[in-house]
């Protein structure tokens, strides 16, 4: 019977392993930043369900339509970035501009908004704005910002 564990042996040796990288690289689609997508949805999930988790749901009826319809963009850019990350990276200056919205957005969109709701908004935005400048760098770095 024949030893088929590779236990023990480097892959550096095998024959294929340029061309197995090329391919990865393809796949991947010269993407530095995969584990962004995941904090992108959630963060995106967090903001349309923000105002039922921090109960002010009925005091700000106007910011509880307007975080979840934010929450909802952001969650699809997630998802878009992990489904076609060559095409989505592009948008990743819509989460920054999403980001800074929602910082501004309880004194334009709600109606004298308490501490919480503003410090909620602030979070849920300056989180939005950090992870977009991330993206958006590695976009740059890597030259997807113009590939389709």
């Amino acid at each position: 019977m024949s030893n088929v564990s590779h236990a023990g042996h480097d892959m550096a040796g095998h024959p294929d392993v340029s061309e197995m990288s090329d391919r990865y690289d393809r796949m991947m689609g010269g993407r530095d930043v995969p584990l962004l997508d995941a904090p992108v949805f959630l963060v995106g999930l967090y903001c349309a369900v923000s105002p039922w988790v921090l109960h002010f749901t009925a005091s700000q009826t106007s910011l509880v339509t307007h975080n979840l319809i934010m929450g909802i963009a952001i969650a699809v850019l997630g998802l878009g970035f992990t489904v076609t990350p060559q095409r989505m990276y592009g948008l990743s200056w819509a989460i920054c501009a999403i980001g800074v919205w929602m910082i501004i957005s309880p004194w334009v969109v709600g109606s004298s908004p308490d501490v919480g709701v503003v410090l909620n908004n602030v979070i849920i935005g300056g989180l939005a704005v950090l992870l977009g400048l991330v993206c958006a760098g590695a976009s740059m770095k890597n030259g997807t910002r113009g590939r389709a």
